[in-house]
């Protein structure tokens, strides 16, 4: 009777896939005259500059995924991108290439495509505004329905992706050597002799060649996942299904959840099993089991972690702040371009500290760059303009403008002007009321807000005092307020300052401060007896000092790179997390570990930017020593498989030798890394089944790296993915972690399988 059941299911799934297929591109086109238009295609100029204006033709493929576009002269390569590597469209003059050309184009007629991670933008012009309309609207309407897929749809689509990649002469189907180029591509080293027998066990149709149909067979084959098989069969009664109590054991003793395990099982069926035979039994067959397992449920990191959970009402200086250094620039720091999508993608990442330095301008107007460089300029009006559109586009949460004062008190006026005229009511400008001087506010109380941290003239005393006769300017210490603490002399404090000397500041810049007023620091003892909860100091990357814990759990801290870093380098940000540090700051722009532990810290609380600290750290007498932790976990990854991971070396025939690395940045003790073997030439779905240990002190604040390289015995192992994420977000028992690119973005459908155990030690 089971047998039948079995056959059924296996057709329904296919049927199923089949019809995925084409779920999505009838979902979008259907009575769509945008998208209809987009198919039919658009000559538009392509815009890099003022003199750089190319008219390309764009074109929406048929598999309303794809959008393609060459130049109109004959000979030309033509380009592609899809429509999931887009992050969103922009209309209008919102550019700084589009608004130089605001007095020859319309906005009406002008639009940016922005794509995900660091990749360029794309500042296009249509020869109407009607075309313009159409392609924005289509393109959003392709990226909501990108978003609404499911896993299976995405699946489904990438599989459509490698057919067309596949079938070279575009006659609809892949023929034997077609099949063999195809492997090639997407990294399997597999024999002639198998590779043969796969496609023909898929060419039903026995006509040498495989349909679209036969090559979903084909990949299913392919990508047989044994692993996943393991788990199945272990704890399936009859080998071919789950029962509900057969999935409730699983979640009990594999994924440890135990609390309500039946109608988490019946979810589960419910969510993810594709055949209705097997829902009707109450049952998830493999494939509605490995769905599971590849879904957001079955994901390294709880979902619970992913969405807004913590307590957001406490003082500012109790959180961990993302933190942006010298946010106008896209490169280095000697040459780079200076440009305000340095904020809107900082802002956009949920950056909640952004830094400006400004100088004196021509016409009155001052500038921002990073000054006595070659580094290009932008109007400090741009700069808060941009920050007026999208500070709050990621998180509601308080936006702190780190400003690096430059200025003659004339253009610091016209500073004021600005941040006043343009954020209006966001930009705060008095104590919040009935806080008085009670300590700082929180982000809750704050949301929406904007602050600024610069030099101020006096304190928030007069303002609450309700003193007004302040003069028009002030003097203002031109004291560096940065500080680097000198660790070879730990029994005493010693700070590199510059020779003192007095700045003029406006009192209409100085109003704008509120409550992170820059000051130099002065040591610990001084910063104990004297500092006010609202000042701020600033320190270049160092040895952190146990004092770092207590003076961060009443004030607030920032932290950025070396002036030596002029290639924008990063320092690791966790030794300053590790100290309590709350505003660390990194340069955005550039890619590598540093970013990746920071997009790990900041992706969980729903992205918002703020991360509250440990409570033995917002204690004032808390004591916590980040160099003698108490505490041990003990924490074991089993890295067991890869499905899918990206070709990285672009020489015909490379494959990738992937070997996964772990590791854990935390305090001293916790740091560590160990590696799997490398498993040659297979980057398809290479299997370890290799246990890694580690012992964990701390894990309030441990954050884990998984680092997927290609071995190289001759040269640095290249970069393949990665993903980071918060220790204590852990989820244990089998789990996928769905890795990400250098630009922090996702490459599906790569990915690895684990298993995880944690045990609290004696």
């Amino acid at each position: 009777m089971y047998q039948t059941h079995t056959s059924m299911y296996q057709t329904q799934t296919s049927r199923q896939r089949t019809l995925d297929v084409l779920k999505h591109k009838h979902r979008c086109i259907q009575g769509d005259d945008n998208l209809g238009s987009m198919l039919v295609g658009t000559v538009m100029r392509k815009v890099k500059s003022r003199t750089w204006k190319k008219q390309r033709y764009f074109k929406l493929q048929e598999d309303c995924m794809t959008i393609w576009y060459k130049s109109k002269k004959a000979g030309k390569p033509h380009s592609t991108f899809s429509v999931g590597d887009l992050e969103g469209v922009r209309e209008g003059h919102q550019s700084e290439v589009l608004l130089s050309l605001a007095d020859e184009f319309p906005p009406d007629r002008c639009f940016t495509l922005v794509f995900r991670g660091r990749r360029g933008n794309l500042d296009l012009v249509a020869d109407s505004a009607d075309e313009a309309r159409s392609w924005v609207r289509g393109t959003r309407k392709l990226m909501e329905s990108l978003e609404s897929m499911g896993e299976r749809e995405r699946l489904d689509q990438w599989i459509g992706d490698w057919f067309k990649k596949a079938d070279k002469n575009k006659d609809g189907r892949m023929n034997f050597k077609e099949t063999q180029d195809l492997l090639r591509m997407m990294n399997v080293d597999m024999n002639e002799q198998h590779c043969h027998s796969l496609f023909t066990m898929a060419d039903r149709s026995q006509t040498g060649t495989l349909l679209d149909e036969e090559f979903v067979l084909f990949y299913k084959m392919l990508t047989k996942r044994d692993d996943v098989m393991r788990v199945f069969q272990d704890f399936s009664g009859d080998g071919q299904k789950l029962s509900a109590a057969d999935l409730e054991d699983f979640l009990r003793e594999e994924q440890l959840e135990a609390e309500d395990a039946a109608g988490h099982a019946a979810r589960i069926i419910e969510t993810y099993e594709p055949s209705d035979a097997a829902k009707q039994l109450n049952a998830v067959t493999f494939d509605g089991f490995l769905m599971y397992l590849g879904s957001a449920e079955g994901s390294i990191q709880d979902p619970r972690w992913c969405g807004l959970f913590q307590d957001l009402d406490q003082p500012l200086c109790h959180y961990f702040i993302s933190s942006s250094h010298n946010t106008y620039l896209m490169e280095d720091q000697l040459r780079g371009q200076s440009s305000v999508e340095g904020y809107i993608r900082a802002l956009t990442r949920g950056c909640r500290c952004v830094e400006v330095d400004c100088w004196d301008g021509p016409n009155g107007e001052p500038i921002v760059y990073h000054g006595h460089t070659f580094t290009s300029k932008i109007l400090f009006r741009d700069v808060v303009q941009a920050v007026d559109k999208y500070a709050f586009k990621a998180s509601d949460y308080p936006v702190i403008l780190s400003i690096e004062n430059h200025c003659s008190v004339e253009q610091q006026r016209t500073m004021a002007q600005h941040l006043n005229h343009i954020l209006g009511d966001a930009l705060l400008r008095s104590p919040l009321e009935g806080k008085g001087l009670t300590g700082l506010p929180s982000p809750e109380e704050l949301k929406g807000k904007i602050l600024l941290k610069a030099k101020k003239i006096g304190g928030l005393e007069e303002r609450v005092g309700g003193l007004t006769e302040d003069p028009l300017t002030g003097e203002v210490s031109d004291e560096d307020e940065a500080a680097e603490i000198d660790n070879e002399h730990s029994h005493r404090e010693t700070f590199r300052r510059k020779t003192k000397s007095k700045q003029h500041l406006s009192k209409e810049l100085s109003d704008c401060v509120v409550y992170c007023k820059s000051v130099h620091f002065s040591g610990f003892k001084h910063s104990r007896l004297h500092q006010k909860f609202y000042e701020v100091s600033s320190f270049t990357e160092s040895k952190a000092r146990g004092e770092f814990v207590l003076h961060n759990s009443r004030q607030l801290s920032r932290v950025y790179p070396s002036g030596f870093r002029t290639d924008s380098s990063n320092f690791s940000p966790q030794e300053m997390w590790n100290a309590g540090c709350q505003i660390v700051a990194l340069n955005f722009q550039t890619a590598g570990e540093a970013m990746d532990l920071n997009d790990g810290l900041f992706r969980q609380n729903g992205g918002c930017g703020y991360i509250l600290k440990p409570s033995f750290m917002r204690q004032p007498g808390g004591g916590f020593n980040p160099e003698a932790p108490q505490n041990r976990e003990s924490y074991l990854p089993q890295v067991i498989s890869g499905q899918q991971l990206p070709k990285v070396n672009i020489k015909e025939g490379s494959i990738v030798d992937p070997l996964v690395r772990v590791e854990i940045h935390g305090v001293p003790l916790d740091q560590g890394k160990q590696e799997t073997r490398y498993i040659e030439n297979n980057g398809f779905n290479p299997v370890w089944y290799d246990t890694l240990r580690f012992t964990i002190h701390t894990p309030e604040l441990a954050l884990v790296r998984f680092l997927v390289e290609d071995y190289d015995k001759t040269s640095r192992n290249d970069f393949v993915g990665q993903y980071t994420l918060p220790f204590c977000s852990l989820q244990q028992g089998y789990r996928h972690i769905h890795l990400l690119s250098r630009d922090g973005t996702r490459i599906p459908p790569a990915s690895l399988f684990v298993h995880v155990r944690i045990t609290e030690l004696a």
